[in-house]
Order: structure tokens, then C-alpha cells, then sequence
């Protein structure tokens, strides 16, 4: 059994300056990022307007597989044109970890 977690840093839009702006950008990443069947969710820079931590954690039976879905996950926010991804934090853990 492997899991793998990524955190990434997303710079949102300028006119993100309220709690409900924000939500509107960072709902429909979230709901895409599922669609990995991956779990996903804000997990930090909560009170900050234009910025968002979200993170994603999978598991499977193949250290491969969980790379190649945390790829897919990555790509997808990257490739969002609505923010700008700093940064991304990617751990892979095994059943030895």
C-alpha cells in the first residue's frame, strides 16, 4: 500500500479580496481535483484572499499509480488559467514508512 499527498500554493485573481470570491474560484478546482477520485480540499491560507493552499492525498497498491495521479492533479491546477501555481509539495510514503 502507497500514499502520496501534494499541497499546492495558488495565487488567485486580483478581485478575490472577499471569503466569497475566493470560494468561487477555489470550489471548482477542489470538485475537479475529486474527479481523480483523490481527496482534496482547502487546507490552509484560510484567511488570506488571494491565496490558497489545497491538497490532495490518494492511495493505492502501486507506487506508480499514486505518482501518475498526483501528476494528473498537478497538471490540472497548472493548467487552471484562472490562478497561477507557486508551488507544489509532494510526499510519497510506502508501507515500510
Amino acid at each position: 500500500m502507497y500514499t502520496g499527498t501534494a499541497l499546492f500554493d495558488v495565487l488567485l485573481p486580483a478581485d478575490s479580496r472577499s471569503l466569497k470570491a475566493k470560494r468561487s474560484y477555489v470550489r471548482p478546482i477542489v470538485a475537479a481535483l475529486r474527479r481523480f477520485e483523490v481527496s482534496a480540499a482547502e487546507v490552509g491560507a484560510l484567511d488570506l484572499h488571494g491565496r490558497a493552499h489545497l491538497a490532495v492525498a490518494v492511495v493505492a497498491a502501486e507506487s506508480g499509480h499514486v505518482r501518475d495521479v498526483l501528476d494528473s492533479c498537478e497538471r490540472l491546477v497548472a493548467g487552471r488559467p484562472e490562478v497561477e501555481l507557486l508551488s507544489v509539495r509532494r510526499r510519497l510514503y510506502g508501507a515500510d514508512d
